[in-house]
């Protein structure tokens, strides 16, 4: 398999996550970075020792350093980015979530029809050990049907009020961890959505979701109960309630531990550490695909990006959270 050359927009800490997965990655080369300043592309690149580095963006979308590139903006920058690079031939892995809304999810998705590049959501989280392993044992019938999901990812980040989740124009728990708890819960129900349920504590300060809490029914009678927030700790676990038994998972939406309680059994353990940080699964599941010529992942489609899109939508709909990209 012919090495994808990757290149990094943004230099904050997911781009350093990133960066440190993409040197223990099969099928990937770090090749460059873009900043908007060239001190902090020089910065970053002399920490990781790529060749290329850039001063904006649009340089490194027309330079022939790149085949790919990894979006590590804020949230609200997603879009303008990947349809950049995209328009200029490059492949594109856009971190999560992929943009801020279905409409700007379209225009990406034209996008890369329209270029027949490579376009896929950074879930990190969905080709993890972990995930795959807890697929396969709801898969093989063990648990019996799954009727009930729960997930939490709250933290605290008072500590942090410059943080992109405290923008007015594309933050809050919902985009910044929520999506990782609405994912979760679709990898284990494959029936459509019945009605979704969601409250949240809007913050005075930056009128963004600090906290939210949202009901999903499905249509086979499954309920999942999830939450989000960025100004509250609770323990981030996930469980999986079946017919004849459950799971317990610790940081539920990548776990590298299984909990498995079988009615009848003792308690089964089953470890599933990552590769490195996580993020090698993902870098190597975009170099695979563009390798082969794929524009979309057979692992994370466009369609499964569409689906979270179009429930957080929905969400923000009800909670009474709008950012000026939704206006069209």
């Amino acid at each position: 398999m012919k090495e994808v050359r990757w290149g990094i927009i943004g230099t904050g800490g997911i781009a350093h996550r990133f960066a440190q997965a993409c040197k223990n990655s099969d099928g990937a080369v770090l090749s460059a970075v873009a900043s908007r300043s060239i001190e902090n592309a020089n910065s970053f690149a002399d920490e990781f020792g790529i060749p290329q580095r850039f001063g904006s963006y649009k340089e490194m979308a027309e330079s022939d350093a790149i085949d790919a590139a990894y979006v590590a903006v804020p949230h609200g920058l997603h879009a303008a980015c990947a349809i950049l690079f995209m328009n200029n031939g490059k492949h594109i892995l856009s971190e999560k979530p992929i943009t801020i809304n279905s409409s700007e999810f379209f225009k990406m998705t034209e996008c890369a029809k329209r270029n027949k590049v490579f376009l896929m959501e950074a879930m990190w989280a969905r080709m993890v050990p972990g995930t795959l392993r807890l697929m396969e044992l709801v898969k093989s019938g063990r648990l019996g049907r799954i009727k009930g999901i729960q997930g939490s990812f709250c933290y605290d980040m008072s500590d942090e009020p410059n943080h992109h989740a405290f923008s007015s124009d594309s933050g809050g728990s919902l985009l910044d961890v929520g999506c990782y708890a609405l994912s979760f819960a679709s990898w284990y129900s494959s029936a459509a959505v019945e009605k979704i349920t969601a409250v949240a504590d809007i913050g005075k300060l930056n009128h963004v979701d600090e906290h939210c809490c949202i009901l999903i029914k499905y249509t086979d009678g499954t309920i999942a109960s999830l939450s989000s927030a960025m100004m509250l700790k609770k323990p981030n676990e996930g469980y999986l309630f079946g017919e004849k038994g459950y799971v317990k998972v610790g940081r539920f939406y990548a776990p590298e531990k299984l909990e498995i309680f079988i009615d009848g059994c003792p308690e089964e353990i089953i470890e599933t550490p990552y590769k490195g940080n996580g993020f090698e699964e993902e870098i190597q599941e975009a170099s695979r695909c563009i390798s082969a010529g794929l524009t979309q992942s057979p692992l994370m489609p466009h369609s499964q990006s569409a689906y979270i899109l179009s429930q957080m939508d929905e969400i923000r709909s009800q909670i009474g959270l709008t950012f000026p990209c939704d206006v069209k």
